[in-house]
């Protein structure tokens, strides 16, 4: 008896720390079934994505594949979202680009090296994250912030894309307006061949979703807009280019991927060079927190369709121990995939499983499949990676926030052409700070509100909206905002001025149920205004103070020093405090 519970403490144990575990434990063959449909399809359309993402970084094709092996295989034991299908993604991929571009050339452009050290930062950034924690850093990254730097990442992939497009040398896109003026330099010596054969690439993605649901509707005789198979584009005008390099030799004409390596990564652990970790730290910095963004974002998405919840501390180890298998195995960082994590869904995939017979299908492909990626032509990957990114691009959020709260429209067109005039890291950042000083002025303002009883109740509310009752003796000002350096002065400057302009005001009650947080200028400056209203014959109390924040008054030991006194609610207060007649208005 001791010995099995032991041993379902164990499991207990380890099924805490490795959902997959408990999801093996229920595990049924109509899983399978389902699971083994998905794998395959995602697998499919996951070798083109990953060898374009890879070229979009500057990185050979394995790195792509790589990337969705031992970080897939991770991430499916450990994550706690169970349809997130991880892998590489073109913003992290643009990220990565970006800093090899900054600092390859000091390091001997040994970019796997380079990649390397980054994705174990990423790795050891996002387990600092959950020991200490501090996963509540991840809100410096504001929904217009995100929206904003992945509207102006997407133009930059674009450009980034276009030569390969034209046929013409590749270009950096680390200074966009440089890039900008390279490329339209170079408009000229055009490969017409490439382009045309880009643009056939373009439009056959474009249109073949839909194609191939009326195809469907038509043999089903139902909708099928939305079958799985619907979004194996990529995947399609992949093995048509392979066939028509097989048949045509395209070397004269086509810049083409080139060999492929092929079997499994050989694991290697990042190089020790202390320059080097320093001067890639920022971009890690920035890559683990969109990398965990974007993938707790999808997670949730995907985990609320089929009402599940997903636990962010254990999404941290995932996606902690998911990129150090990156690290380790010749990959660049990883993320949650928006376009293969919904087909993974549509097409049927109950459990992690999927994944697990994903990374199955890269394998082969390893194996086996690598000479025939090496007939890719480039601009036909440049097309699946613009046809990949540009549903991503939302202006529809600014033209809402426009119209209803101009403030996020601002911060999201800032970071859009921070990011487009300074680069991506730094334009990132410019985006975090114009947020915060949007913030800081706008809690630097806050709204004080003059509020009254509701006839024959107990509830208190503005006397400007509401038919209220309001005593002579007594003003009752409701605090909207926490009480702290940035604002403490310009509250109690428009505290003293309502309460000496009204005439025959004997109390002022500050009523605090907006109130979640006093910093020690908060307290220093109550204590102020309490000495200042002393002197003009005016008492000072507090009302519906929370139950975390009174521990605080206690702690500061401000009840003591209050001419008025504390009080539960703002209706007890007005008993206690009125003489004079109440009058509605």
């Amino acid at each position: 008896m001791r010995i099995k519970k032991r041993l379902a403490l164990g499991v207990r144990h380890w099924r805490d720390h490795v959902p997959l575990i408990e999801v093996l434990q229920r595990y049924t063959r109509s899983d399978l079934a389902d699971d083994g449909v998905a794998g395959v399809i995602v697998g499919l359309v996951t070798i083109p994505q990953a060898v374009a993402y890879a070229h979009l970084a500057g990185l050979p094709a394995t790195a792509g594949l790589y990337a969705c092996l031992l970080p897939m295989l991770i991430y499916a034991f450990l994550g706690s979202a169970r349809h997130l299908v991880v892998g590489p993604v073109a913003i992290a991929a643009l990220l990565v680009a970006t800093a090899l571009s900054d600092h390859a050339p000091r390091y001997g452009n040994d970019y796997l090296a380079i990649t390397s050290v980054i994705s174990i930062q990423v790795a050891i950034l996002l387990l600092l994250l959950r020991l200490f924690r501090m996963g509540g850093l991840v809100n410096l990254l504001s929904h217009p912030v995100i929206t904003g730097f992945i509207n102006a990442a997407v133009l930059l992939i674009i450009l980034s894309q276009l030569p390969s497009l034209l046929g013409l040398a590749p270009i950096s896109t680390a200074s966009p307006g440089l890039a900008f003026s390279a490329l339209w330099g170079e408009l000229m010596y055009t490969n017409l061949a490439v382009l045309g054969l880009g643009l056939g690439s373009l439009a056959f993605l474009a249109l073949i979703p839909t194609l191939l649901g009326r195809i469907l509707t038509l043999a089903l005789n139902q909708d099928t807009s939305k079958h799985p198979i619907t979004r194996t584009g990529p995947m399609l005008l992949t093995m048509g280019a392979i066939v028509g390099g097989m048949a045509i030799d395209l070397t004269d004409h086509f810049a083409l991927v080139g060999p492929v390596t092929s079997g499994l990564p050989a694991l290697h652990f990042p190089v020790l060079n202390l320059a080097l970790w320093l001067d890639l730290l920022p971009s890690a910095a920035i890559i683990a927190l969109v990398t965990y963004i974007e993938g707790f974002s999808i997670g949730t998405a995907l985990a609320s369709r089929h009402r599940e919840k997903i636990d962010a501390n254990q999404e941290l180890i995932a996606l902690s121990a998911a990129n150090l298998g990156a690290s380790v195995s010749g990959a660049y960082p990883v993320a949650g995939s928006f376009s293969r994590s919904s087909l993974n869904v549509s097409a049927g995939a109950r459990t992690p499983v999927s994944s697990l017979i994903c990374a199955g299908v890269i394998v082969i492909t390893l194996l086996w499949w690598t000479d025939l990626l090496a007939l890719l032509p480039n601009t036909v990957l440049a097309a699946i990676v613009i046809m990949s990114v540009i549903r991503l691009l939302d202006f529809n959020n600014w033209r809402h926030s426009l119209r209803f709260y101009p403030q996020d429209a601002w911060v999201e067109w800032a970071t859009f052409l921070a990011v487009l005039a300074l680069g991506v890291e730094i334009g990132l950042a410019a985006g975090v700070i114009v947020s915060i000083a949007f913030f800081i002025r706008s809690s630097s303002r806050p709204v004080i509100t003059r509020v009254g009883q509701l006839p024959g109740g107990e509830h208190f509310r503005s006397a400007k909206r509401h038919r209220v009752e309001i005593h002579h003796d007594l003003m009752a000002l409701r605090i909207d905002e926490n009480i702290y350096f940035a604002n403490a002065a310009q509250i109690e400057a428009k505290l003293l001025r309502r309460a000496l302009s009204g005439r025959g005001i004997r109390h002022l009650l500050l009523v605090c149920s907006s109130v979640n947080q006093i910093d020690s200028t908060g307290f220093a400056m109550l204590l102020r205004l309490n000495e200042n209203l002393k002197k003009a014959d005016v008492s000072l109390s507090l009302s519906d103070v929370k139950g975390h924040m009174m521990q605080r008054i206690d702690d500061a030991n401000l009840a003591n020093q209050l001419t008025g006194n504390i009080y539960l609610t703002a209706s007890a207060a007005v008993r206690v405090l009125t003489s004079s007649p109440a009058t509605s208005r």
